[in-house]
């Protein structure tokens, strides 16, 4: 996207092939019968925004501006010349813009497994009859409840889905089977990208990977209230972002119930606090409230930059896990749960210690609903979503509740309301948790800090803190335009994807591995991998991992300051290479 502002959001669009919409189908292909039966084109009207402008319904469901409408005509012109010659082999176009992604469902195989894991399939059923999504009419708005709070018939209509969906056939895409096997196939590379067949989608690790689990739940939920014929059926959230909610919810430790799956972390059980910072050491005493709620304020309070809450973008024909693509704040908190849930006596900490396995637990579900109320919550602090039309244009494809294959595309599920869902309000205590410097400026006079720039790449090691000076690009920046741009820290790095691993970031703090607790203002965040492959050879992968630091910043009273003390906290996993850190701007 072109704006009238400079941004590291507003770089080149990149030069690709376009990609026509039935790039998907074989050229020996009877076309017709695979046509949507509904379909509509999606004009954005021409008007001219800014770096700032916003969308009064604060959704942005119709986003607009000159440079969407232009690249949307660019692309439909693309199309239009290409049409299906596009598909046997339409010539690259180095004029052509980027375009968004889109599973090829044609194309879709055997998923690449971690060691240890049972051969499975993750593979919807086949089908020829794709339609494209419309909106639901005329039904009750389904309300989610904090799963702490589910009881009594609420939480016999939760049973009774759950066990109803279990007894389907596994080859019935509405059964448990099938529905588990969704995330599999899109995070363990089932899909390429239409017209890109060498290219695997993965919804982890970018901008596509709020979108694509808010769809995934939003299927789930409508086949389990169809299968009890209940239209109001909603699923709980786990609220592990309230005291009250920060345990595993008790109603998923049943071992009579459907709800129960046996391969859960058994030193997490209730009422063992969740930990949102957890680092797998020592005995699993449980975590500590103050400090979740710190941490909750730090990822998701501060966080303006769309980019860095939702991840960095990601295009057809971009190959994930690259430095151009990346986890945002919400991801990172959300993996953390993964890993602190899944049983780590199994091979890569089934269930929800893996990313292909993660959805067999009904557990998941629930955690996955409270990460889409995040998305909510970021908003309803005056947030926008990304306008980029490649971000809006994204697509995929799930099984609905009455067995059809539908298409969707992320601009449709801006707004939850819209889509028929919402959440029962409940207090959001980490709101004003800001966490406090451990020193002043006028302590840290005393005693100054003394790290050096060092030499990249570096290893990581288990326990060893690594500290360099990192060098700001502006120093003391109005407040329009700390507003208008997020300064923000980029970390290239190179790692092992079939490996748990996480890393702390501290700034302007290199004295003690003590000191890297959410509590302190110096804690800035974390980065987080959940256990999954790769199928190259070389399971290295690169992402560029970013941290937004302009509020931290001016809390540390560091805001004047030429440079800043980035200090790398390793908490577990071994391999991690740092090939680089600098500071960046994104813009709000």
């Amino acid at each position: 996207m072109l704006h009238t502002c400079s941004s590291s959001q507003t770089k080149t669009p990149t030069i690709m092939a376009s990609i026509s919409p039935l790039s998907f189908l074989s050229t020996n292909t009877n076309t017709s019968s695979l046509l949507p039966k509904r379909r509509h084109t999606h004009v954005a009207p021409t008007k001219l925004i800014t770096c700032n402008a916003s969308n009064p319904n604060n959704n942005n469901q119709d986003p607009s501006s000159n440079a969407i409408a232009n690249a949307n005509r660019r692309r439909d012109l693309l199309i239009g010349l290409g049409g299906m010659a596009g598909v046997a082999g339409f010539a690259y176009n180095p004029f052509a813009y980027a375009a968004p992604v889109s599973p090829d469902l044609k194309a879709c195989g055997p998923p690449t497994l971690p060691a240890g894991a049972k051969p499975v399939k993750c593979c919807p059923p086949a089908s020829t009859n794709i339609i494209d999504f419309e909106f639901p009419k005329n039904q009750p708005l389904r309300l989610r409840k904090p799963a702490h709070k589910v009881t009594g018939d609420d939480l016999a209509k939760y049973k009774d889905a759950i066990k109803a969906m279990r007894d389907l056939p596994d080859d019935d895409p509405r059964s448990y089977t099938q529905q588990a096997a969704i995330h599999c196939a899109y995070c363990h590379n089932s899909y390429h990208q239409v017209g890109f067949p060498d290219k695997d989608l993965q919804v982890h690790y970018s901008w596509i990977f709020l979108p694509f689990h808010r769809w995934y739940l939003y299927f789930y939920e409508r086949i389990l209230g169809s299968l009890i014929n209940d239209p109001t059926f909603a699923l709980p959230f786990w609220n592990w972002d309230h005291p009250d909610g920060m345990e595993m919810p008790s109603i998923f430790t049943d071992r009579r119930s459907s709800l129960y799956d046996p391969l859960r972390n058994a030193n997490h059980q209730p009422p063992v606090l969740v930990d949102l910072s957890w680092n797998r050491k020592g005995a699993d005493t449980g975590g500590d409230v103050d400090a979740n709620l710190n941490l909750m304020y730090t990822n998701f309070v501060e966080v303006k930059a769309p980019l860095n809450f939702f991840g960095q973008a990601f295009r057809a024909g971009d190959t994930p896990y690259t430095v151009k693509t990346g986890a945002g704040s919400c991801e990172s908190v959300h993996n953390t749960l993964h890993v602190w849930s899944g049983d780590r006596t199994q091979p890569n900490g089934e269930d929800m210690g893996s990313l292909y396995s993660a959805g067999r637990d009904p557990l998941f579900y629930c955690h996955h609903s409270n990460v889409d109320r995040m998305w909510n919550l970021w908003k309803s602090f005056g947030n926008k979503d990304i306008v980029d039309p490649d971000f809006l244009d994204s697509s995929f494809l799930f099984y609905d509740e009455n067995k059809n294959l539908v298409r969707v595309k992320t601009k449709d599920c801006l707004d939850s309301v819209k889509l028929g869902y919402d959440f029962e309000k409940v207090p959001i205590p980490w709101a004003k948790t800001k966490p406090k410097a451990r020193r002043t400026k006028a302590e840290r006079a005393k005693k100054p800090l003394t790290t050096k720039s060092v030499d990249f790449p570096l290893t990581l090691e288990e326990d060893k803190l690594v500290s360099t000076l990192v060098k700001r690009p502006r120093r003391s920046r109005s407040r329009k335009e700390k507003d208008e741009r997020e300064e923000t820290l980029v970390l290239e790095i190179e790692f092992d994807r079939r490996l748990p691993i996480k890393f702390d970031v501290l700034l302007n703090e290199e004295e003690d591995l003590q000191f890297a607790t959410p509590k302190n203002r110096e804690f800035a965040g974390s980065f987080v991998n959940v256990s999954h492959t790769q199928k190259s050879s070389a399971m290295k992968t690169e992402l560029a991992f970013k941290i937004g630091i302009t509020e931290k910043l001016i809390d540390l009273e560091a805001d004047d300051d030429d440079s800043v003390v980035v200090t790398l906290v390793p908490q577990y996993g071994e391999g991690v290479v740092v090939k680089g850190i600098k500071i960046d701007y994104e813009e709000c």
